[in-house]
């Protein structure tokens, strides 16, 4: 089933000179491509369970170990382990020794071919798992000899674009490699949308094809190597992430190398429309700071003239107008009392589904999260699948930072208030946008069942899964439910559990304690204070 699609060639190597790709890496990234020896050299050969197999396993008797009969084999790197970065430290003391290097194979099928780059990682320290050893591939796509589109491998799934959504220096494509996980995308700003969590960018080094070592695959021995790549202690630590990947011939269940072209063709493919989203979702940050710098400017060009006219009273924040167990004081109470607990809310969880697994082969110890919401780091969707945990989709949005900038400038904007009905209209309407994003989150776990089927890719679905998200829209405030587990041969029960967190819950009461504080100080219909500049204020 399994072999080398073609010797090393002279017009291979030309081929795959012609197209390598230009890398570029986040500024923290640790790991570079580096040769697979550097990990052999410092592994041990073991099969499931930790039976010790060899202790110095070479390159040439690698390749003995091939095929599906070797899947619970594994190299496991003595300098580390999947819990530890003593890997990545001893790769960084012997990096520049190392160098750095890129394998190809080229794939040729009824007047298509495919250029495979492979890169191999020392170790994977991704935003949803860690293991030792990490395969990453990026492929071109020519049909008669003309490249058409281009595939990037993302974590168990991956993306296609045309050769001309691609970025491109003098035909050599611009790939950007997410820290960490080193999963390849077409942009700098990509990875906050989409499959992962993933932090991308090109303010790190930039590996030009000139600058590594382009080699074949053709000849290696251990590309027959039919085990994982890494450390693999029990199923559970697959399933959480951190087993070793198996290498680029069995990658996909072998998908990857024997029918590259079939493998690419069915990846989804890149939206124009989404990479502008990703682009300004990147850029969020500075363009939300820039618009709320120009709000502020706007704001303060108003209290001045105020202050000049009226004055801006004794107090001059008038929620600080608490004077006694009178209705305006039990209102900017209350008002207090809700800021404080939605400032709790934005660092806290909103909502949350998590699992306690049980199977003839595993159990987890307490709950996986494989869905979560908070205000720092948007929206993660990923679950529990044989080979780690399967992202299904991100937006990855700091939704916490529009709560405190919203939260700072209802404090501002109640500077110089001098009537309590104009100050608890201010507070329903705060009250109101915390509410909101509640309802948001309801409406969105409501109908997510529905949108299930397009938000997943086709190859990672199942009955399983399906039904969770079945579940959860059709009682989206939460709820707890026992599903039987039938995923690649691991036969058990999945108790489900989901609803609203610690922060969901706060962002619900100090919504309703605003709302409510808005409605004491209209009821209250009194002055906070003088609203003449020149008279004594004393209230």
């Amino acid at each position: 089933m399994f072999g080398l699609c073609n010797p090393v060639s002279a017009d291979d190597q030309s081929l795959a000179e012609q197209y390598a790709p230009e890398l570029y890496f986040e500024a923290s990234e640790k790991c570079f491509p580096v040769t697979a020896e550097y990990h052999i050299d410092a592994s041990e050969l073991y099969k499931y369970s930790k039976q010790l197999v060899e202790e110095n396993p070479t390159s040439a008797g690698l390749a003995s170990y091939a095929g599906e009969s070797y899947f619970d084999y594994y190299l496991d790197n003595q300098l580390g382990s999947p819990n530890s970065d003593a890997i990545i430290n001893d790769y960084q003391g012997k990096m520049q020794g190392l160098g750095t290097t890129v394998y190809y194979n080229v794939y040729t099928n009824s007047g298509v071919t495919v250029i495979q780059y492979w890169m191999f990682y020392a170790f994977n320290k991704g935003e949803l798992n860690q293991h030792e050893g990490d395969w990453e591939m990026v492929q071109i796509y020519l049909a008669a000899g003309t490249p058409t589109h281009v595939m990037f491998s993302q974590h168990e799934s991956g993306q296609k674009a045309t050769w001309d959504q691609v970025e491109k220096n003098n035909g050599h494509i611009k790939v950007y490699v997410a820290r960490g996980s080193h999963a390849n995308y077409l942009r700098y700003y990509s990875g906050k949308i989409g499959i992962a969590n993933d932090i991308v960018g090109a303010n790190g080094r930039v590996l030009k094809s000139s600058e590594y070592q382009l080699e074949s695959l053709a000849d290696k021995p251990w590309i027959n190597f039919g085990g994982r790549w890494g450390e693999m202690n029990s199923v559970e630590d697959t399933i959480l992430g951190k087993s070793g990947p198996y290498g680029p011939m069995y990658r996909q269940d072998g998908l990857m190398w024997i029918s590259p072209d079939s493998w690419g063709t069915a990846l989804p493919s890149a939206d124009n429309n989404i990479l502008l989203l990703e682009l300004l979702v990147y850029h969020f940050l500075t363009i939300f700071l820039a618009l709320t710098s120009l709000t502020l400017l706007f704001i303060f060009l108003k209290l001045r003239k105020q202050y000049t006219k009226e004055g801006l009273g004794p107090r001059i924040f008038s929620f600080l107008y608490i004077d006694g167990a009178n209705t305006k004081s039990i209102g900017n109470l209350l008002f207090i009392a809700g800021i404080i607990i939605a400032l709790i809310a934005v660092f806290s969880p909103w909502y949350t589904i998590s699992a306690d697994v049980s199977t003839t082969e595993f159990s987890t110890e307490g709950s996986l999260d494989f869905f979560a919401i908070d205000g720092m780091n948007g929206v993660q969707i990923s679950y529990p699948g044989s080979n780690g945990p399967v992202p299904m989709g991100t937006f990855v949005l700091p939704f916490g930072v529009f709560i405190i900038v919203g939260i700072v400038l209802t404090l501002i904007k109640t500077i110089g208030i001098s009537e309590s009905t104009v100050l608890g209209k201010k507070y329903v309407w705060r009250g109101i946008r915390f509410l909101i994003p509640m309802i948001i989150l309801i409406v969105g776990v409501a109908i997510i069942g529905s949108v299930f089927s397009g938000l997943v890719p086709s190859d990672i679905q199942s009955s399983s899964v399906s039904e969770i998200f079945s579940s959860l829209s059709a009682s989206p405030f939460g709820g707890s439910k026992m599903i039987t587990l039938t995923e690649s041969g691991v036969t058990g029960t999945v108790d489900l559990h989901w609803g609203f967190a610690s922060g969901g819950l706060l962002f619900i009461i100090a919504g309703f304690l605003i709302i409510v504080a808005g409605i004491f100080e209209k009821q209250a219909e009194t002055h906070l204070f003088s609203s003449s500049k020149n008279e004594d204020s004393k209230k």
